[in-house]
């Protein structure tokens, strides 16, 4: 299967008893279309891993990673594997439906979309320990991040594979999928799709992811506002800090030409401190910069993306 038009990535942790269900309905909802089924075992546990390894499904393939290592990991496991045009991502609980892929994948054809976003209109997840965190991350990561998504946790997602794959998922962000694709140049969109109640097995998630998405999107912000110029963040601070220290020195040096015994004073080393602040933030800054130099120029990185050059008269060229 060296090429097909769809790739339907799904991760997985003591799932066991959703293994066989959800292949079954992604198999009915991809009637017509050429698709590929990849599912990762995050270090399951359980008999995932055996389930997945006895299904005889066609289309299936498993990637087994030694141990687990998060969503985000294997996300970017599963999506580095995929082989079609169009990644789609899928939790393995049974909550999205895969009967809404076609729609969005019609979407992201028909419209040039990148990125298709579901949002779980009718969420079937408890009030206190899912949705009321949940609407609270949303809120924050939507007017820190500039980027208006509805429903930032639906992991069901069209992809065009090349902006999949050029994420870098690591660590827990895959909370920050469409801040990450935003990185990238991605067009994205989003659409209301089905959700549906776990119907086996336990939830992964608590009150404390609540506190992780605020620490990671921290990160993020950086990321959008700075990783091309971290410069302008740590040298404008650093440059405000040491512009108030030497303020600082200069009134207390004033009043020292006065007389006035100024040693020992709070003020004296607040000053102090502030210069030297300021110049550990400069200097943090300029090594940031030539990191983020040998980032791109090691890798032959560029530091934009291309989507279309266009000709006179001729037809378009298409870079992505």
């Amino acid at each position: 299967m060296d090429s097909v038009k769809i790739s339907v990535v799904v991760c997985v942790y003591n799932e066991e008893l959703n293994i066989d269900p959800l292949i079954a309905q992604i198999d009915q909802a991809m009637k017509g279309i050429d698709y590929e089924i990849i599912y990762v075992d995050d270090g399951s546990t359980d008999d995932t891993l055996k389930k997945l390894k006895s299904n005889p499904h066609p289309r299936l393939r498993t990637v087994e990673l030694r141990k687990n290592y998060g969503q985000s990991s294997a996300l970017a496991a599963g999506i580095e594997e995929a082989k079609g045009e169009f990644t789609v991502t899928l939790d393995g609980d049974l909550q999205n439906d895969p009967s809404d892929i076609p729609m969005m994948l019609k979407m992201a054809e028909e419209n040039s979309w990148d990125v298709v976003a579901g949002v779980r209109a009718k969420r079937k997840d408890g009030m206190f320990l899912r949705l009321i965190p949940s609407k609270i991350a949303n809120s924050i990561i939507r007017k820190l991040s500039g980027i208006r998504m509805k429903d930032y946790g639906c992991t069901l997602k069209v992809f065009r594979s090349e902006i999949a794959k050029d994420m870098g998922l690591y660590g827990e962000l895959h909370r920050f999928i469409p801040v990450l694709a935003s990185l990238e140049g991605a067009k994205i969109t989003q659409i209301d799709v089905k959700h549906h109640a776990r119907q086996f097995g336990t939830s992964k998630y608590g009150i404390n992811r609540t506190f992780k998405v605020m620490s990671d999107l921290i990160l993020m912000l950086f990321l959008k506002r700075y990783m091309q110029k971290p410069m302008h963040l740590f040298g404008t601070i650093g440059l405000f800090a040491f512009s108030l220290g030497i303020v600082i020195n200069m009134y207390l040096l004033v009043l020292k030409f006065l007389g006035q015994d100024i040693w020992g004073k709070p003020l004296l080393f607040a000053g102090a401190l502030f210069i030297i602040f300021g110049i550990q933030l400069v200097t943090i800054g300029i090594v940031v910069e030539i990191q983020m130099r040998t980032y791109y120029e090691s890798q032959d990185k560029t530091p934009y993306r291309i989507r279309t050059i266009h000709k006179a008269n001729a037809k378009e060229a298409f870079i992505d």
